[in-house]
């Protein structure tokens, strides 16, 4: 075809914004702290076999894409070979335009496999389907090879605390990685107590992880405390909650609904709130004390689709946007824990775009006066991680908040060929600094905004997150550098 979609300066529309991206951005190393890769894939250094294993398999925002364009569910996640499923990606994506699939797909083939002189169509997916493929086949290709290419630093996992991290063991001394991969605390079954069969199935399990028995609330909060200890010596230092909304209510009579938890009755909406509140409270304590950061995303309505989580269950793509309140009680939460002094470092996310100056407006309050960017205004994510939902987030935090404190963005992602989403934030954040620049919204000083823009993607990441040193590394012997 002999299109260039994919060119240096794409997205960047003043000389500006070319300046600031390439001479400060373009470089900086990729601090990934969320994201949804396999730590066992990465252990294994994983060799995929086509490239609809490694780009369409559990790729949700590709399959919803799909069933919109009317593809049966066979060629989606069913058992149609895996060349017939590309097709049909491939005949989806010219449907794409203003998605940010559109981007994201023609980056991916950009930036990992140097395609750059075609779309994908139907009249190119035979061609780049082998091309591709034939390039999937070399050691470069594998799944560290693809993230070492990508200039990653550090890749941040998502791991139930019942985890064993035997595949972060096995990479932790790994000389060859090239990069570290760290345990991220995620016990978001910890507070799902709706059902008390499935959470007293998960109460068996944390207490075999924890080799504690469970019958109180009190054991319950032991055990967690203990692998939280654990995933602490194994490089921890995040934890991560994914909730519809923020849990603040009193806990008074947490204990007692606990235990008729634990006897198979299913509590009240009140009763239920109450003992999250309780245990969401402690995991911030928690938190804390151990100089972690939490991370906080908030809005997602999950597996709306009765059919759909029968046939394949969840994370199939039929997540959505919640409208939950969470102002007051996201401000009890952060207040509680201030009160005392023991509000950890925290980042908040929001999936409903009515909540941006929200949030970006509530950080502000709890910020201390010692920690530059304390409470951080996390990236737009998931359902807003498009070219307008970053413009967006970015002019809240910049009108509400200090933009220059920024921790910038996170890969939030099953798959290895997502690295690019790091590049697309950060030519869209040049884009708006040069377009400001442009316009004399603000100094004409490259070395100001270029600052700026290289603090935001990696410095502010590189000295907020305290990850301890990697093995072998000499200095500070807490493993910690702080703000």
């Amino acid at each position: 075809m002999g299109i260039s979609f994919i060119h240096d300066d794409f997205l960047l529309e003043t000389p500006q914004a070319r300046t600031l991206y390439h001479d400060f951005a373009e470089g900086c190393p990729i601090i990934d702290y969320h994201c949804h890769l396999s730590p066992e894939a990465l252990a294994a250094d994983r060799r995929f076999a086509s490239l609809a294993e490694v780009w369409l398999a559990g790729d949700h925002y590709k399959w919803r894409a799909m069933r919109a364009c009317g593809v049966d569910e066979m060629f989606i996640t069913g058992d149609a070979p895996d060349r017939v499923k590309f097709a049909h990606w491939a005949a989806t994506v010219p449907r794409t335009l203003r998605n940010p699939l559109y981007h994201w797909t023609h980056l991916e083939l950009a930036r990992v496999f140097g395609i750059t002189d075609r779309l994908l169509g139907p009249s190119t997916a035979a061609a780049i389907w082998e091309e591709c493929n034939a390039k999937l086949s070399t050691p470069a290709f594998s799944a560290r090879g693809i993230v070492r290419s990508m200039n990653v630093e550090v890749v941040c996992t998502v791991d139930d605390p019942v985890d064993s991290l035997e595949f972060h063991a096995r990479m932790r001394d790994d000389a060859l990685m090239g990069f570290r991969v760290l345990p991220t605390f995620r016990p978001d079954r910890a507070i799902a107590v709706e059902q008390p069969a499935v959470f007293r199935e998960y109460c068996n399990a944390l207490a075999k992880a924890s080799g504690a028995s469970i019958r109180t609330l009190e054991d319950f909060i032991g055990a967690l405390r203990s692998r939280h200890e654990f995933f602490h010596a194994m490089g921890c230092r995040l934890s991560d909650h994914g909730l519809d909304t923020v849990y603040a209510a009193p806990g008074t009579g947490a204990d007692a609904v606990f235990g008729r938890l634990m006897r198979g009755e299913a509590p009240s909406p009140e009763e239920a709130a109450a003992v999250k509140s309780f245990i969401l409270r402690e995991l911030a304590l928690m938190d804390h004390e151990r100089g972690w950061a939490q991370q906080i995303h908030v809005g997602a309505l999950r597996n709306v689709r009765t059919a759909m989580m029968r046939l394949r269950g969840p994370d199939s793509g039929c997540d959505t946007i919640g409208d939950e309140p969470l102002a007051a009680p996201l401000a009890r939460f952060l207040d509680s824990l201030d009160r005392e002094g023991r509000l950890p470092r925290t980042i908040l996310f929001n999936l409903n775009p009515r909540d941006n100056e929200l949030i970006a407006a509530m950080a502000g309050c709890f910020q201390d006066g010692v920690t530059t960017g304390k409470i951080q205004y996390g990236p737009a994510w998931w359902f807003l991680d498009t070219y307008d939902g970053i413009t967006r987030q970015i002019d809240a935090l910049s009108s509400f908040g200090i933009l220059g404190a920024f921790v910038g963005m996170v890969t939030d992602s099953r798959s290895f060929l997502s690295y690019p989403r790091h590049e697309y934030f950060r030519r869209v954040l040049c884009n708006i600094l040069g377009d400001d620049m442009a316009r004399g919204l603000i100094p004409a000083d490259m070395s100001l905004a270029g600052g700026m823009v290289r603090d935001i993607c990696y410095g502010n990441a590189q000295r907020w997150f305290r990850f301890p040193p990697p093995a072998g590394a000499r200095g500070n012997t807490k493993g910690e550098v702080r703000t």
